[in-house]
């Protein structure tokens, strides 16, 4: 059974509702006949990759918040955060636009590592401050996982995996996508947000139950006659 997953790596309740997700997961049992597929949406395509300001800032200065009032939100998640094991570091996240990061993903996915690329971008970006829009910071974050340093460098060197992320933006909108995260479960339910586990426990056993379902061979109806058994016993 396949589960899309719609995030960007900006988004802090993405990094919380993979680690829910992968509870229930877990608890399903099913992992091994589930597979994922991440796929990529800009909550703003048009942040300006920023050093010289923090998160904080950015937030108060494009929301018309204050200072003190876009902290204490974050604070606020970065409890969400710990509670399912997460550091969350916003005093460290670094303003940038992730559509690089996005590429790079792909290109992960390509090698059958797009979950190892998505938690080690989540983590970068939300524990240890690191650009995720820089070159060297993502070739490094990729070698690390498995990738070769040579073909990321080309990657982000380019425009490659430019359409791709652009058609999951795309095919997010068509599916009526306005927030992240975003689970699509065989095709057929939606589960939006970082959602409570057995939540997302009780879509994935429906799911599984339906698609388990759908993808039974038939049994048979047998009329006996005469034959011969693997015995060597005929009549």
């Amino acid at each position: 059974m396949k589960i899309e997953i719609w995030s960007d790596v900006m988004c802090p309740f993405c990094y919380i509702g993979k680690r829910r997700f992968e509870d229930a997961l877990q608890q399903s049992g099913h992992q091994e006949q589930i597979e994922i597929e991440w796929k990529s949406f800009q909550l703003n395509p048009d942040m300006k990759t920023d050093l010289s300001t923090n998160i904080n800032q950015y937030l108060a200065d494009a929301k018309g918040w204050t200072l003190d009032h876009a902290a204490q939100l974050n604070d606020h998640v970065t409890q969400m955060a710990a509670e399912v094991g997460l550091t969350y570091n916003f005093d460290r996240a670094v303003v940038a636009n992730s559509f690089n990061a996005h590429r790079f993903t792909h290109l992960a996915k390509k090698h059958d590592l797009g979950d190892a690329a998505e938690e080690t971008l989540f983590k970068a970006y939300f524990t240890e401050g690191q650009n995720i829009d820089d070159n060297d910071t993502l070739i490094k974050l990729g070698v690390a996982i498995g990738l070769n340093a040579a073909e990321i460098k080309q990657v982000l060197e380019s425009d490659t995996y430019t359409d791709e992320v652009k058609y999951d933006i795309a095919q997010a909108q068509q599916l009526g996508i306005r927030g992240v995260p975003f689970f699509v479960m065989n095709n057929k339910y939606g589960v939006s947000g970082a959602q409570a586990v057995p939540v997302f426990l009780e879509t994935i056993e429906k799911s599984f139950t339906e698609w388990n379902q759908g993808n039974r061979k038939p049994s048979l109806t047998i009329i006996e006659g005469e034959s011969c058994s693997p015995d060597g016993d005929c009549g």
